[in-house]
């Protein structure tokens, strides 16, 4: 019997699994996936074992469902009656499907049973994700500690009121696209500039890994950090301006909540 399952090795549920297998040993870890080809690749890059969605509900002790929200319903559904077969407490669902509560998933299965909701986002590839967590009354601080470790090569873990996840999983889990479309408009002003794009490119992006990395280190407000940046009557109060002329704050709100708005109706179905 494996200590972790993965139903679903796609991008976030492969990234995760690889964690996985970095902090504890492979042959502790299956995984399956609706495409047999990609799971016997993944099995064959990580030394995991290959399995499929039935053995794992009945196995594994962290049973991962790396599936979309339109497909765990059916998943789920599925997997009932091997759930129900076994002794409560012997097994964690963790579900990583966008808006869908613990409420619902243990609606559609019909009972009460331990589950660990994540939002996981994509950095957790090079293990700098951003992992958000919570869970239902049933998982013990022994069963917590596992589950955290375990994930420790993927990034970083903070556990979240649930009602609370969502909003916070559109900052992290949909930062990222948010984060590339600034890069991106960086890289094509510093073209317009008279840049190389290769060259704005890396100056952007390691513009904004050191920014964050400073922010994280730093117990100054970021209002305090941005301030130390902008000399009076320098080039940077310029640009601040126009950002803030240009409603950035209200801009960046907005993308949020629209965010935020969808996460919601991924829940309903």
């Amino acid at each position: 019997m494996a200590t972790f399952g993965f139903i679903g090795v796609g991008n976030m549920g492969g990234a995760l699994a690889r964690a996985v297998c970095q902090k504890i040993s492979p042959s502790d870890v299956m995984i399956a996936d609706y495409s047999a080809e990609k799971a016997e690749a993944f099995a064959k890059e990580t030394g995991a074992l290959l399995s499929d969605n039935e053995s794992i509900a009945a196995s594994c002790k962290y049973i991962f469902l790396g599936v979309k929200p339109q497909v765990l319903p059916s998943v789920l559904t599925a997997l009932r009656p091997i759930l129900k077969q076994r002794k409560h407490g012997d097994f964690i669902l963790v579900t990583m499907a966008a808006g869908i509560s613990i409420a619902t998933i243990e609606y559609i299965l019909d009972y009460a049973l331990p589950v660990i909701r994540i939002m996981p986002n994509t950095p957790v590839s090079i293990g700098e994700g951003m992992i958000l967590y919570t869970s239902n009354e049933f998982i013990t601080e022994s069963e917590f500690e596992v589950f955290t470790d375990a994930l420790s090569f993927a990034g970083k873990l903070a556990k979240i009121k649930e009602k609370r996840i969502d909003a916070a999983s559109v900052i992290s889990g949909c930062g990222p696209a948010f984060m590339y479309m600034f890069l991106e408009a960086m890289t094509e002003a510093g073209y317009n500039l008279g840049l190389e794009r290769e060259d704005a490119r890396l100056y952007a992006e390691q513009t904004m890994l050191g920014a964050a990395k400073l922010a994280m280190s730093s117990e100054e407000s970021l209002e305090s950090l941005r301030i130390k940046v902008c000399s009076p009557g320098g080039s940077t109060i310029e640009g601040v301006k126009s950002f803030e002329e240009n409603g950035l704050s209200d801009t960046v709100e907005k993308a949020l909540m629209a965010s935020f708005i969808r996460t919601k109706e991924l829940g309903r179905g």
